[in-house]
């Protein structure tokens, strides 16, 4: 039997893929709602602003992680691992990153669709592999070059940049990247930091993080009275698909499936939010952009399949 199969048989690993997906699904579907945020008002007849839709987010998202915790700890009592306060500072500082890429990838959506906008983000494959020659000082494998390289034309494929069919706005292209590049950061400090803290924990202290980041933008950008309708209207939704779920799902998953094919699962994310612009925001997506879509999944397996491993058991 392969490798694959063969793992996917153990009970523990099973677990961690149905989590890993389901977070990777819910993250798929987030900027679909941001999107429709955007073109909803409230009382006023005034489109909610960028400010207004990530601050309902995450304060209200960290307010439901701090009812979880306090859950988890009545439930656990003295048994609860409590973070030490060099895991919460870490957790912290690595939020931070977290919410610099929904203020990056939010801002990024109101100049493109949200398909491109999905496309864009998933440039982290490269850019880990990048962080990852630069912090390790060492070559990246030839695999790990050549899904760089199909990553690439996935995302000239899937932008559309082939045909030149559309004119993307450069503000969303540059906020993309840096959604991106923040995201490559997080990912790549949270899977090495407090690993033995609870999910919940180590959401709630990222989301804390992040949230500074949020009211510091919310302040500098916002003006006027603040719109509370978002709270209601699409508070909820927004925190409990992006701020709620997916954390708690994916830092249950990944240490049960491991970087390789958690990494694999969550790329989810990605056929998850060009379906739903696709059917919700009646996005345009040719055949083009759809096989450059398939190119870029193609090569994130092709990074986290230990092909040495599977040739064995053949």
């Amino acid at each position: 039997m392969p490798a694959f199969l063969n793992a996917m048989t153990n009970n523990s690993i099973l677990k961690g893929v149905i989590l890993v997906g389901l977070g990777a699904t819910s993250y798929g579907c987030l900027a679909t709602f941001v999107k429709l945020a955007y073109d909803d008002t409230g009382i006023t007849g005034k489109p909610f602003s960028p400010a207004e839709v990530i601050s309902a987010q995450f304060i209200l998202g960290i307010a439901a992680m701090l009812i979880i915790n306090a859950y988890q700890k009545s439930k656990k009592g003295s048994d609860a691992v409590k973070a030490t306060p060099r895991n919460i500072m870490q957790l912290l500082i690595v939020g931070t990153s977290t919410g610099l890429t929904s203020i990056f990838y939010y801002l990024a959506v109101k100049y493109i669709p949200v398909s491109i906008g999905i496309v864009l983000l998933m440039q982290t494959v490269w850019m880990g592999v990048l962080l990852e020659m630069l912090l390790e000082k060492k070559m990246p494998s030839g695999i790990k070059i050549a899904a760089v390289l199909i990553v690439l034309i996935g995302t000239a494929l899937a932008t559309n940049l082939v045909n030149n069919e559309t004119n993307l706005d450069w503000r969303g292209l540059m906020l993309g990247l840096l959604a991106a590049a923040s995201f490559t950061t997080t990912m790549f400090a949270a899977n090495k930091i407090a690993l033995g803290v609870s999910s919940a924990q180590r959401s709630l202290f990222m989301l804390l993080g992040g949230g500074v980041m949020v009211l510091i933008f919310a302040l500098a950008t916002h003006s006027g009275a603040f719109n509370f309708d978002i709270f209601y209207k699409w508070g909820i939704v927004l925190a409990l698909f992006g701020t709620i779920i997916p954390p708690m799902l994916l830092n249950a998953g990944f240490p049960k499936t491991g970087i390789g094919l958690g990494s694999i699962v969550s790329s989810l994310e990605l056929p998850v939010s060009v379906t739903m612009a696709y059917v919700l925001l009646h996005e345009k997506v040719n055949g083009l952009q759809w096989l450059g879509i398939a190119l870029i999944l193609f090569a994130i397996v092709m990074m986290n399949v230990n092909f040495k491993n599977r040739k064995r058991q053949f």
